[in-house]
């Protein structure tokens, strides 16, 4: 049982830590890069979001 809630906060943890570091680097991208690859951040964040939690 331990082992269980372990495992499952590493894994929390884990999925944290890459969603935050999507995030940093969605922030880092100025308004000009954004439009040179034509996105918008607030979908790029929301599909971020998507793919990590579901």
């Amino acid at each position: 049982m331990i082992n269980t809630l372990m495992t499952r906060a590493r894994a929390s943890i884990a999925k944290r830590k890459h969603y935050n570091r999507l995030v940093a680097e969605i922030d880092s991208f100025t308004s000009r890069d954004l439009a040179d690859m034509r996105a918008d951040r607030s979908e790029m964040l929301y599909q971020v979001h998507k793919q990590i939690y579901g």
